[in-house]
């Protein structure tokens, strides 16, 4: 029998802990392919290289890194390294930290497993909350991949999936989830360099605004793992009656 075949991406880095323990438990049970940013690409979010040509290093045979961002690496992977032998899945991860709530818009790793969505495969963002068990995120991974061998993701939904920094033992139970919501971040962090010249750091993200019961955040909190299904049509169809009154009676004036 075929094993499934998978490739894994990150916004962390391809030579990252987490990305390289997820393709070590996970390659008992699949073939896998790493293709990933050469350096810490945090907080890319979906953007695309336009103006310089991308970079590609082999490391090994099935491991690449990109001179790029984590969506130019999934871009690359489909569209030219594994075009004419395309993955069964997609998983973007292990992340080094949660991707919880509104983050979600800004975070390479789901932008990864987004890209594969929009190539038209299923995708898995997996995110561990900390920076010490990527064993335990990697072995609900391994859960997820054997449950998709048994009944495939769909291709319309990106999972978003949070993991507690606990043992996997400790984990109490599994939970479908909503994004939840922060407070605006905190203020710009103002210094100057060596040389005089002013710099600025972004604050630390706002604290939690919505973090009640059936959230991402609530489900962390009681060490639950957070599964949550990610839609990327931003369309809010709930207003587009409203919308188009607003511009009819704009119109008349």
């Amino acid at each position: 029998m075929t094993k499934l075949r998978i490739l894994l991406s990150n916004d962390d880095g391809v030579f990252a802990e987490g990305i390289n323990t997820l393709a070590a438990v996970l390659s008992d049970i699949a073939d896998i392919t790493i293709v990933a940013p050469d350096r810490n690409r945090s907080g890319a979010s979906n953007s695309l290289t336009l103006e310089s040509p991308l970079r590609v290093r082999q490391i090994e045979k099935n491991i690449h890194s990109v001179q790029g961002t984590p969506t130019d690496c999934v871009h690359f992977a489909l569209n030219e390294l594994m075009k004419d032998d395309l993955p069964d899945l997609i998983i973007a991860g292990i992340n080094h930290g949660a991707n919880l709530g509104d983050d979600t818009l800004y975070s390479g790793t789901v932008a990864a497993a987004t890209e594969g969505h929009f190539l038209g495969l299923p995708a898995i963002a997996m995110s561990l909350v900390g920076r010490l068990h990527f064993d335990t995120a990697a072995q609900v991974a391994l859960e997820l991949v054997k449950t998709h061998l048994k009944n495939p993701l769909t291709t319309k939904r990106v999972l978003n999936v949070n993991v507690p920094d606990c043992e996997y033992s400790e984990i109490t139970k599994w939970e479908v989830t909503r994004l939840g919501a922060r407070h605006h971040s905190e203020s710009m962090i103002k210094e100057t360099d060596p040389r005089g010249e002013t710099i600025y750091w972004l604050g630390p993200p706002g604290k939690k605004q919505d973090a009640g019961k059936g959230t991402d955040f609530y489900a962390i909190k009681h060490n639950c793992v957070s599964v949550t299904p990610l839609q990327v049509d931003l369309t809010a169809h709930d207003s587009l009656t409203m919308m188009s009154d607003w511009l009819s009676i704009e119109r008349t004036h």
